[in-house]
Formats: C-alpha cells, sequence, structure tokens
C-alpha cells in the first residue's frame, strides 16, 4: 500500500511547514526547502526532524 495524495496534501515538513513530496523511490518525503529528505517505514512518514536526512543528489 502507498501514501495516498490525500495523506499527502495534508503533510507539511515540521521545520519549516513547507510541502512535502514522495521520493522517486518512494522512499521518502522531500522538502524541497529544507532540502531534507523525512523517511517512510512500512508506508507510515516518519516526520520527525531528528530522522531526516539531507538530500544529496545522487
Amino acid at each position: 500500500m502507498a501514501l495516498s495524495s490525500d495523506l499527502l496534501s495534508v503533510l507539511a515538513c515540521p521545520k519549516c511547514k513547507g510541502e512535502v513530496a514522495l521520493t522517486e523511490q518512494a522512499d521518502g518525503l522531500f522538502c524541497k526547502a529544507c532540502s531534507l529528505v523525512y523517511p517512510v517505514e512500512d508506508d507510515i512518514p516518519v516526520m520527525l526532524i531528528e530522522e531526516a536526512s539531507e538530500y544529496k543528489p545522487e
């Protein structure tokens, strides 16, 4: 089960309150403003700043 679009529409970055979007691999939620990726574990977004990782483009 993937994250629903309804859930994605109400989620916000806990650090800056900006929009988040699903990563291409669908393994995290990306905040463009903060360049942070919040993990998604077992289809549950972990929206804790201390659990986020810095976005590193490949």
